[in-house]
């Protein structure tokens, strides 16, 4: 069963084409031979540009027609060319009496139709191409040579400003072929691509694998190797893309980050940032960042990175306006430089003084059990919880060092500062109340009563739990209960661990981990069962802490 939102796979383009079009009233189809154009034609005898390739790779070609760049683009099946009459009606279709420019990736498929239909209409429009091949690891000395990838998007862009200023056929043609020779790309995969019509991957990897050098069609890459770090994949990147262009130190360039189809944009922007990083130290500027969605491999998981070597021309055209949707709608003029996006970060505890055993008990068991937190949350709730604890606590050396109010006082804030969300507000609260309850006494089991008690007071007056509801408060209630009778810290132990083990047999109505409802009844709620670690880590022994 295929894991697309389709109709059937046969139907899987033409249903997708249907709603392209009345999605961007713009572009019209043409269904006899099929293919898409601009709606409006424009009466100057300027070049035309006609694309395409096979689907699959949206928003290339398709979201690239518009004023600007592309007049009509040919679309294939799904990873297939276009065939060759599909080319000879979009170029018959664009040609405005100026001649008509053919962009082509460089697959065996794409380069023989559009050879054919230039052939087939050489005796009544003027035609040339330009053939992208920028990607370096099918690099070889043998076979059809590069591929064509993302550059392809970059050089429609710059062809497309080209002509509309008046260039001729054959000058369009020239900048194009020089923003190829001067542009290549790398991809990398986490995860292949699968077909509309099939339930598996094109390839398979493990989890802790990573394939370098994939093309765009499902294809395996160039290696195979374990995951490393975006800094260390980034390099990996950059570095054959700066030999293959022979950058040096005070050059300029175009940086795409292009989303090979389900990368997030957090990954993106992330890597962007090593990219400008990495090229920093080799003296090279990133002139223009483009950063998104541009040029798939359908559902791939994973990101390819093109330099462009650019001078103040290829600058200027490829700054001119354009109305195509698929091209950004406020691209950026400049690169910011790097800044320091961290943030602030808090004590983790005092300076010096001695080793704080309860604290030290608590923080190590939390440190300790992230991954069995982030298991208990993704069931009962939206599955943040384990970050949550870890981003707060996991900064902490152990032991932690300092007096009482002095370390729960830095949990908090570490909590409320690195945790964000219900979980870090909520525990800030708890670790603040206990943390000015230490600061105002001498007496231990007086401080954790006075302190509890104030906690859960401003913790139920924030978000309205109550026992029963599932939530931190159904172990911190019957803690306070028994503090306010005179038991024992053990039985206060023992009164939180049975409140947290209660929510087993209840949904929550409060929070996000409301939404999941009878599904996380079994589950016992996982910030009370922090709160009995708290309570647990306390010793028996209140002459010393």
């Amino acid at each position: 069963m295929s894991d697309y939102i389709l109709n059937s796979p046969g139907t899987f383009i033409t249903d997708s084409l249907r709603g392209f079009v009345a999605a961007h009233p713009d572009i019209a189809w043409q269904p006899d031979p099929g293919f898409l154009h601009q709606r409006e034609r424009t009466g100057d005898a300027t070049v035309a540009l006609v694309s395409g390739g096979g689907s699959g790779h949206e928003p290339m070609h398709s979201g690239m027609i518009g004023v600007g760049m592309l007049d009509a683009a040919c679309p294939g099946l799904v990873f297939t060319s276009p065939n060759a009459l599909q080319i000879v009606g979009a170029t018959r279709w664009a040609d405005r009496g100026a001649g008509v420019l053919h962009i082509v990736k460089n697959y065996t498929g794409d380069v023989m139709n559009f050879r054919i239909a230039r052939h087939l209409v050489r005796d009544e429009i003027a035609t040339d191409h330009v053939i992208v091949d920028d990607d370096v690891a099918s690099d070889s000395a043998t076979g059809p040579g590069r591929r064509g990838t993302g550059a392809t998007i970059v050089v429609e862009k710059i062809c497309g400003a080209a002509a509309a200023r008046g260039d001729e056929l054959g000058a369009v043609a020239e900048i194009g072929r020089h923003v190829v020779a001067n542009a290549r790309s790398i991809s990398v995969a986490y995860h292949a691509c699968t077909m509309p019509s099939k339930s598996e991957p094109t390839f398979e990897l493990d989890a802790d694998e990573m394939e370098f050098g994939v093309g765009i069609h499902g294809e395996a890459g160039r290696e195979r190797t374990a995951r490393v770090g975006a800094r260390e994949l980034v390099n990996r990147m950059v570095d054959p893309l700066v030999d293959a262009l022979s950058l040096v130190h005070d050059e300029q360039v175009i940086a795409l980050v292009n989303n090979l189809g389900s990368a997030h944009p957090l990954e993106l922007d992330l890597v962007f940032g090593e990219v400008v990083a990495d090229l920093d130290r080799r003296g090279i500027t990133v002139a223009r960042p483009m950063v998104g969605t541009f040029v798939t491999a359908l559902d791939m998981r994973g990101v390819s990175i093109t330099l462009v070597r650019a001078d103040d021309e290829i600058l200027s055209l490829f700054d001119a306006p354009t109305t195509a949707p698929g091209w950004a709608a406020s691209p950026s003029r400049s690169t910011a430089p790097l800044t320091d996006t961290t943030f602030a970060e808090p004590s983790d505890s005092a300076d010096d003084g001695e080793e704080n055993q309860w604290l030290t008990r608590f923080v190590r068991h939390v440190q300790e059990s992230i991954d069995d937190l982030t298991e208990l949350d993704q069931r009962a709730g939206d599955g943040d919880f384990g970050t949550n604890m870890e981003a707060a606590l996991a900064h902490f050396d152990l032991p932690v060092r300092g007096t009482d109010s002095q370390v729960l006082s830095a949990i908090s804030t570490s909590y409320l500062v690195r945790s964000g969300g219900t979980s870090g507000v909520i525990f800030g609260v708890l670790f603040r109340e206990l943390a000015h309850a230490f600061s105002d006494g001498d007496d231990f089991e007086a401080s954790v009563r006075d302190g509890s008690s104030r906690a859960l007071a401003e913790i139920q007056d924030l978000g309205g739990a109550q026992v029963g509801d599932n939530t931190m408060v159904d172990a911190l209630s019957p803690a306070v209960d028994a503090l306010d009778n005179g038991a024992s810290l053990a039985d206060v132990a023992r009164a939180a661990a049975d409140g947290a083990e209660s929510t087993r047999d209840t949904t929550a109505t409060k929070g996000r981990a409301s939404y999941v409802g009878e599904n996380a009844r079994g589950v016992v709620d996982p910030g009370a069962v922090v709160v009995s670690w708290l309570y647990e880590a306390m010793p028996s022994d209140t002459s010393g802490s």
